[in-house]
């Protein structure tokens, strides 16, 4: 009797023990695992000032590059310069308020981008061949949300109307709109011209803003295509700006 009293004992502390050790290993791994989250939190907190301060840094450069270029088409073609101001107005009322939110909407975007065709056809002919189109669906429930990285229109245009070959008589810009299945696209063409643009000190940083500013914000939510066809330059941007909310939703952001 007393050996079954033994054995008892010793099975119970045996079990007690494996409890204890049990609820130990629960209690490391439940503190593992906040410990984690609290890293990966850190480690986003830290990642968006990284990407906030990158995207200020873009910005500082692209606005007064951006003005400047505007001034110095309505400098080189003064017979058109109440047109042209009164754009202009249009055009700095959003780089000054509106650029400075994070996110705008695609009608806003698509609006902004408007006036600055209209400013950058006081450098062409008017029998140049400009072809302005817009495919908007207005029933899309992300069309007046906004999710659109302001100013992301502006250096497909002005590559655009900086390369393009205004001379010849097949000579043509293209601009293309579209809102369609929660997504922004934009298709920019012009005939290239045969004249090599000559490259100032400190030009050159609209493609890499514009691919970096994609990348720091719509991450795997956006696609951009270059390419040459027959002489044709075509660039083509799209957004999916459900993908990307549905992703900000799913990290809280």
């Amino acid at each position: 009797m007393q050996q079954n009293n033994t054995t008892t004992f010793i099975f119970l502390a045996i079990l007690l023990l494996l409890v204890v050790i049990i609820c130990f290993m629960i209690y490391q791994l439940v503190q593992a695992k906040k410990a984690k989250d609290d890293a990966e939190k850190s480690f986003y907190a830290l990642e968006v000032k990284v990407n906030d301060l990158q995207l200020e840094t873009l910005e500082s450069k692209l606005n007064p590059h951006l003005f400047k270029n505007i001034l110095n088409s309505i400098q080189s073609h003064a017979y058109q310069t109440y047109f042209a101001l009164d754009k202009l107005a249009n055009v700095l009322d959003y780089i000054l308020y509106e650029s400075k939110k994070k996110f705008v909407t695609a009608k806003e975007e698509i609006d902004f981008a408007l006036n600055l065709i209209e400013i950058n056809k006081i450098k062409i002919s008017p029998l140049f061949e400009l072809k302005i189109k817009t495919n908007i669906n207005k029933e899309d429930k992300l069309y007046d949300q906004p999710l659109l990285a302001p100013l992301i229109s502006i250096d497909l245009i002005e590559n655009a109307f900086k390369h393009a070959d205004l001379q010849s008589a097949d000579a043509f810009i293209s601009v293309v709109f579209e809102f369609k299945d929660n997504a922004f696209f934009m298709t920019v063409s012009n005939k290239i011209s045969d004249k090599k643009v000559l490259k100032k000190e400190r030009s050159g940083f609209g493609h890499a803003t514009l691919e970096h500013r994609l990348r720091i914000i719509y991450k795997n939510n956006f696609k951009l295509d270059k390419f040459v066809e027959n002489d044709v330059y075509i660039a083509h941007l799209k957004i999916d700006l459900l993908g990307y909310k549905t992703e900000m939703l799913a990290s809280g952001r």
